[in-house]
Formats: C-alpha cells, sequence, structure tokens
C-alpha cells in the first residue's frame, strides 16, 4: 500500500526490472527540482496525480537521478544471487479501529501485499511506532494484539522496531511505519514493458470496501451500510495465480490510495498502451455504489486494502481465473478489461449503457487519511 507511489532503488546485479522512483517523463540525467507549488497538500498523500507531481518532480530527481524505471510497490534487490524485494510504508488512518479491521491490521496486511503485488513472498516486518501522549494503554495494546494476529495470519515475521512519543496533539493518537523483506518467486519479470496489446486485466473482488468504511466510521455521513473494510494478505491469491500462470502473468498492482483507476493510469502511462474497462465487469457491491453516488464519488477512485489488479496474457487468462476462484476469498475475481494500442497512455471505460468515457487519476483527496 502506498499513501504516495514510493520510491525505488536502481536495477541489481542480476539485470531483473526494478522499480525506481523515476518514470519516463523523470529524465535520468537531470537533477531540477520541477515541483513549485508553495507548500504541501492533503492531495500530495493522496495517490493521485497530485502525489506523482511531487514524487517525479523533487524526490526522485534529487534522490534517484541515475534511474529510469517506473514507480512501483517494491524495490528488487539480488544480494550474493539471492532474489529479494523490500518496500516501506506508512500508516495513518482515522479512526484507528473500523468495522473489519484497524491501524494495526492494516499495517502488516498493505506491507505483505506491496510485497506479494511485486512477486515476492514476504519474510519479514519491522515496525515504528509514532505515539502521542496521553494515548491510552489499553489502544495500544489493542493494536498491537491487531498486528500480531494479522502477521500470523499472513505467516510473515515481525522481527524488529522502534518507538518514539510526540507531544499530545502531535500525532492523531497513532502512526505507524513499517518495512517488509520478501524473496522474490521464481520464474516471474513483473514490469510495465511485459505488457502487450491484448493482454487481459482482472481484478481479484469488489473495490471500494475499504474506503467507504472508513468514511462512514468517522460518523460525519446519516448513511448506514453493512459495510466491512476489505483488510487482507493478498498472497494466497497471488501465489496462486503465479503457479497458474507464470510467464503469462505480466503486472500486478494492489490498487489502495487512488484506486483502480489510478493504478492503472499508472500502468497505461508507463507501458504506453490503452487500458480498456468494461463497467458491468468490475465488481462493487451495492453499498459502495450507493454512497458513491450520493457523495458524487466515482468507486474506481475509492482505497482498497484487501484487492489487486493482475495483466495476464491471453492464453493465461482460462488457468489464471480457476485459480483465484479456487482460493478462499478469490471466488468473486473477475475479468475487468484488455490492453490495447489505444488511447495510447490512457484507460478508457465502456459504460454499462454502450458509451464509453476516459477514467482519470485521482485528482485531489476526497477521503483523507484512509491509510
Amino acid at each position: 500500500m502506498r499513501s504516495v507511489p514510493q520510491l525505488r532503488t536502481p536495477q541489481g546485479d542480476s539485470g531483473q526490472p526494478e522499480f525506481a522512483g523515476v518514470s519516463a517523463e523523470s529524465p535520468a540525467n537531470s537533477t531540477t527540482v520541477r515541483f513549485r507549488e508553495p507548500q504541501i497538500e492533503m492531495a500530495h498523500g493522496a495517490g493521485g496525480k497530485a502525489s506523482r507531481r511531487l514524487v517525479e518532480g523533487l524526490f526522485a530527481p534529487l534522490l534517484f537521478a541515475s534511474s529510469t524505471e517506473p514507480l512501483g510497490d517494491a524495490a528488487r534487490l539480488d544480494i550474493n544471487g539471492t532474489q529479494l524485494a523490500i518496500t516501506t510504508d506508512s500508516f495513518v488512518v482515522s479512526p484507528l479501529s473500523f468495522p473489519g479491521g484497524s491501524i494495526g491490521e492494516l499495517a502488516i496486511n498493505g506491507t505483505v501485499n506491496d510485497l506479494a503485488v511485486s512477486g515476492a513472498r514476504p519474510e519479514a516486518i519491522v515496525a515504528t511506532f509514532v505515539l502521542e501522549a496521553g494515548l491510552a494503554t489499553e489502544a495500544l495494546a489493542a493494536e498491537v494484539r491487531a498486528m500480531a494476529d494479522a502477521a500470523r495470519r499472513a505467516g510473515v515475521s515481525v522481527v524488529g522496531g522502534d518507538t518514539k512519543v510526540v507531544e499530545h496533539g502531535k500525532a492523531d493518537r497513532m502512526y505507524v511505519t513499517t518495512t517488509g523483506i520478501g524473496r522474490a518467486l521464481p520464474g516471474l519479470t513483473l514490469h510495465p514493458a511485459a505488457v502487450r496489446v491484448g493482454d487481459k486485466v482482472l481484478l481479484s473482488g469488489p473495490v471500494g470496501d475499504h474506503g467507504i468504511t472508513i468514511l462512514l466510521a468517522r460518523g460525519e455521513l446519516d448513511l448506514e451500510a453493512d459495510l466491512r473494510s476489505d483488510t487482507r494478505s493478498v498472497y494466497p491469491m497471488v501465489e496462486a495465480l503465479a503457479r497458474a500462470a507464470g510467464p503469462g502473468l505480466r503486472w500486478m498492482r494492489d490498487p489502495t490510495r487512488g484506486g483502480v483507476a489510478t493504478s492503472l493510469n499508472e500502468l497505461a502511462r508507463d507501458c504506453g498502451l490503452g487500458v480498456h474497462l468494461l463497467e458491468q465487469k468490475i465488481p462493487v457491491r451495492d453499498c459502495v455504489r450507493g454512497a458513491c453516488e450520493l457523495l458524487g464519488l466515482d468507486p474506481l477512485h475509492i482505497a482498497n486494502e484487501g484487492q489487486f489488479l493482475a495483466v495476464v496474457a491471453p492464453e493465461s487468462v482460462e488457468v489464471a481465473m480457476r485459480a483465484l476462484h479456487a482460493v478462499p476469498g478469490g471466488e468473486e475475481a473477475a475479468l475487468v478489461g484488455e490492453v490495447r494500442e489505444q488511447p495510447a497512455g490512457a484507460v478508457l471505460l465502456t459504460t454499462q449503457y454502450g458509451g464509453s468515457r476516459i477514467i482519470d487519476m485521482l485528482v485531489g483527496d476526497p477521503l483523507p487519511r484512509i491509510c
């Protein structure tokens, strides 16, 4: 999971493609800071256009000027012949607990999922807690237990961490930062450059559950819905998909902040092709759709914490779908679109009424403090 697109290290000695914090629009030989906005706003952490302006215009030119790889969810490292993946993330969700999960569970699952969709088996996590003075010990203990339980379910070890305490009013009770390390799954080359015209887009399940759950949990809207966050580890589904599709698995991403629309726009831009979606094929729960209609939101822009997108070769679609449907939690996985030549670098949605419209990246920050 990403609050902003994460920065990545350059390609390792193995020659495997790695994800770095520079895109094709951020020249590797340029160290010019192109971020001209006078101050940081909430939208810069929403995972959409503002986030990319910040990362590509400021962080990338100064920290990763030697790399030209696109943004991704984890860096790939080669250490003495062992292929590893490493990712880092921060969690600032409000409220701390919500139907279906809490910040502690979210911290584990979000880290595990970033590794999983990068083609790695999660192995270890370290965590940092930034605690606000006055936080009830009972509340902290509940989140540490939630992390421990989530780690056991995900099959990953928490191996270390750090704690800082700040003055009352400086941290909104608790922030959690994690770093995860995983072991690369053999035989996979996941990269936007691997995507081809005719490839199919798969989605592991319904979209928008997490974002709308958090929004309703704040109690700021007079809406009621029987809805729970989808936070979970997607690694079992990813592992089954990788085994079934093998080299036919081209690319994966977990559509967290910015949602499905932002993740697929990043893919379209990075591979230079068009992504076509079929609205009637995209699973959305009725309560999520209804809440979005009332609030003027698009479900494709809403954050998810237990789903992932995958692009697979057309000859691998049948076995890929069977594999996903056979894994508990993957029963609602769906084939939602395909890759075409046009519109190059964009996402096109065909509506259930036969019309079509361009789906842009998230603009602004309609749902702050989601993860």
